[in-house]
């Protein structure tokens, strides 16, 4: 028992610096969101702390909920009406990511993203579903408190809900990513060269994304390019700077988000990144699960192979006298 409560208290103090660590990161990740924001304290396109509360829960489990929740309540302690209506957010706020979580791991959710199937359970489970409960919970609890008026609350809810959703759909997967991440120390230098220029390349689509022309569509080609190469970690990294560079566009008003109102704006900046993540995320699913498909043919071919083989030499062995040997000495007889 003695020897034993050392153990406990270490564990209870790592738990604890895992719990701050997830709320700090949440903190930090909500102050970078609000940087992006279209109009002050109210329009965020992309909220990163839902992406990072879901993959927190998928890497660490249920222990990090608190740690969600205090990150949460520390960002919407300033922004709340009041203490009652910011506890209902910040409820609202960590039954999202956990409603999120469950439902992923009844479907037996893999963090390494290889299979279609866990692609498309991120997308509807992960993010479309399980952020409905932020959103509406949110949404609400303004709506109640009267610092929403009855014509803002659906405009307040579907940026409220399409934020979240982006922050699971192109944060998520990154960090998802960064776990599995290895220095390819061992890649060939064609292979450097290539990922030096898909990154140049995507750097040059973000700047003339920002720009006047409406170029915002060039980027599904270095989506798929990187999918197809580079599996999920370059169809994140790139969804992510894609995603980046059209957000700093709308925020200048250039691009094809020039001359319209805010709402024309949000739908056309969600539709691309929504789009743009579906993308990034089928198609490197799609290859992973392909080539891991190839994988298990070439194991089946070669077992197989050698199971023929050892038949083959099993055939060719010394055989036995038999019936030809008695038919000679009959015959042999009969004469």
């Amino acid at each position: 028992m003695t020897a034993a409560r050392p153990e406990r208290v270490r564990q209870a103090g790592l738990a604890v610096l895992e719990v701050c660590a997830v709320a700090a990161l949440y903190y930090g990740s909500a102050k970078l969101g609000l940087v992006q924001q279209l109009v002050g304290g109210q329009v965020t396109p992309l909220w990163p702390p839902t992406g990072i509360a879901v993959a927190s829960l998928l890497l660490r489990g249920l222990r990090v909920w608190p740690g969600i929740a205090l990150g949460a309540f520390l960002v919407n302690v300033p922004l709340g009406p009041s203490i009652p209506a910011v506890l209902a957010i910040v409820a609202g706020n960590t039954l999202a990511p956990v409603c999120s979580y469950a439902l992923l791991r009844r479907t037996g959710f893999r963090t390494e993203l290889d299979r279609l199937q866990d692609a498309l359970g991120l997308i509807f489970l992960g993010a479309l579903t399980g952020m409905l409960i932020s959103a509406t919970v949110g949404s609400g609890t303004l709506a109640l408190s009267g610092a929403l008026s009855a014509e803002e609350f659906w405009p307040t809810w579907s940026v409220w809900w399409t934020g979240d959703a982006m922050g699971v759909l192109i944060v998520t997967p990154v960090l998802l990513v960064l776990r599995y991440a290895r220095w390819p120390g061992h890649a060939r230098p064609s292979r450097w060269a290539e990922g030096l220029l898909l990154l140049a390349a995507t750097v040059f689509v973000g700047f003339l994304e920002t720009g006047d022309a409406p170029l915002i569509f060039l980027g599904f080609p270095l989506l798929i390019w990187a999918a197809f190469r580079f599996r999920l970690a370059g169809a994140a990294l790139c969804a992510l700077s894609v995603s980046t560079f059209a957000i700093a566009a709308a925020a200048r008003g250039s691009g094809p988000f020039a001359g319209h109102d805010l709402l024309t704006n949000m739908i056309t900046l969600q539709a691309f990144n929504g789009s743009s993540a579906l993308t990034a995320l089928l198609v490197a699913a799609a290859v992973s699960q392909r080539d891991q498909t190839q994988r298990e043919i070439a194991r089946a071919c070669a077992l197989l192979a050698e199971m023929v083989a050892k038949a083959t030499a099993g055939d060719r062995g010394p055989r036995l006298p038999g019936r030809v040997g008695e038919r000679e000495e009959d015959g042999g007889r009969t004469e």
